[in-house]
């Protein structure tokens, strides 16, 4: 979670919401991190989870993602996680709960619902208070 942490750092240095995301594969070995860049590229899927699962894929070498552990600043809102669920990922690790649109529990629980053929375990509250600090801070600073 802190390399996911230091990844929120980069998106709030430039100016986006920070969030970052580090996918470990099967070893717990980083295959990938991201961290938001809708700002940077203007692309409203740029989400951190959505980059770091892209990035695990390509250094993985297969979008299924068996095995692997997705650890985030922000629990996933519903478009990171129907991509999590598409995946295949193991595990989502999350720090900060997302009461507007977490999709992993909060608001709606998508990567848990009964009715899709994977659903990972999910693990939140990691190191929230901290996770929770760093985006309260930058919004405070809107």
């Amino acid at each position: 979670m802190r390399r996911a942490l230091a990844e929120a750092a980069q998106a709030a240095s430039a100016g986006d919401v920070p969030v970052g995301a580090v996918v470990l594969g099967p070893d717990g070995v980083p295959l990938a991190a991201a961290h938001n860049e809708r700002e940077a590229t203007g692309d409203p899927t740029a989400h951190a989870e959505v980059l770091a699962l892209r990035r695990a894929a390509g250094a993985h070498g297969a979008w299924r993602l068996t095995g692997c552990t997705l650890v985030v600043t922000l629990e996933p809102c519903t478009m990171c996680a129907g991509a999590l669920v598409q995946s295949r990922v193991d595990r989502v690790v999350y720090g900060a709960r997302d009461e507007k649109a977490g999709a992993a529990g909060s608001l709606w629980d998508v990567v848990r619902d009964r009715r899709l053929n994977h659903r990972p375990e999910v693990i939140g509250g990691v190191l929230e208070a901290d996770c929770a600090d760093q985006l309260t801070s930058f919004f405070r600073t809107l």
